[in-house]
């Protein structure tokens, strides 16, 4: 069987929240497979070094970064900018970019509600809605961020849930109003990732999860990367409007007798 289908060489990509994480991890990859790909994040500081590590790399792709905050529409206008200018044009929106915290919902202040909302959601929004003309262009892909949180809810996570919730749901929609401009439209749902965020909290690096190991409710960035690539790639022509939940091993309740 070929693997050519896999790849995504030749493409260019905005890959958003690409400071760091699965962002960078998804970058990285993207640029390895010879995609031209523009890494964003809110400070220049904290993305410039991404691109300089693609760009010193032995891959075949080039990295452009670029300050952005996905909340600002102007910024994201920028960003689309440019990319075209840069890159000719504009393949593939990977909408990464996020942000959560913890807490009861009655603690939830009406700002903390709209900054999640408004990083998660609009922040989605305002990039795929300016990329629109450039993806339409040629045929391109959209791949969404969700999160299991969004599938199932999260205690102390109401508005991150909430509003990756949204995003699964625009990602349905807009999945049957972009199908006849030849764009697909698709999401990933991650649940427990092992990046430096998570490693912070949790005690778990990554370098300790062995990839062969099916037994476990934790993955690598990496293999956030080979579903994300995959969505982006020819191989999966036929999947359109989907939202793929990359968790492991999942939670099951056992009906017991009392």
């Amino acid at each position: 069987m070929s693997t050519e289908r896999f790849s995504i060489d030749g493409e260019t990509a905005i890959v958003t929240g690409s400071s760091s994480g699965i962002g960078r991890g998804i970058a990285k990859r993207f640029a390895a497979d010879g995609v031209d790909v523009v890494v964003c994040s809110r400070e220049q500081e904290n993305v410039d070094p991404v691109a300089v590590e693609i760009n010193a790399s032995d891959g075949p792709g080039r990295a452009l970064a670029v300050e952005c905050d996905v909340t600002d529409r102007e910024a994201v206008e920028a960003l689309v900018e440019a990319t075209v200018e840069e890159f000719g044009g504009l393949d593939v929106l990977v909408n990464n970019a996020g942000a959560s915290f913890m807490a009861d919902f009655e603690d939830v202040s009406e700002n903390g509600w709209k900054t999640i909302v408004d990083i998660n959601l609009h922040g989605t929004y305002n990039c795929t809605h300016a990329a629109a003309e450039y993806l339409k262009a040629d045929g391109g892909t959209v791949v969404n961020f969700a999160s299991v949180a969004g599938q199932r809810g999260s205690p102390l996570m109401s508005p991150y849930g909430a509003a990756k919730a949204a995003v699964i749901n625009l990602t349905t929609t807009l999945s049957y109003e972009w199908a006849d401009d030849g764009v697909r439209v698709n999401c990933i749902a991650p649940g427990f990732v092992a990046t430096p965020g998570v490693e912070s909290q949790m005690g778990v690096s990554a370098e300790s999860i062995d990839r062969e190991a099916v037994a476990r409710r934790i993955g690598t960035v990496e293999e956030i990367a080979d579903v994300a690539q995959f969505l982006a790639s020819p191989a999966a022509s036929y999947v359109v409007g989907e939202t793929v939940t990359v968790q492991g091993v999942p939670q099951i309740s056992e009906e017991r007798d009392v």
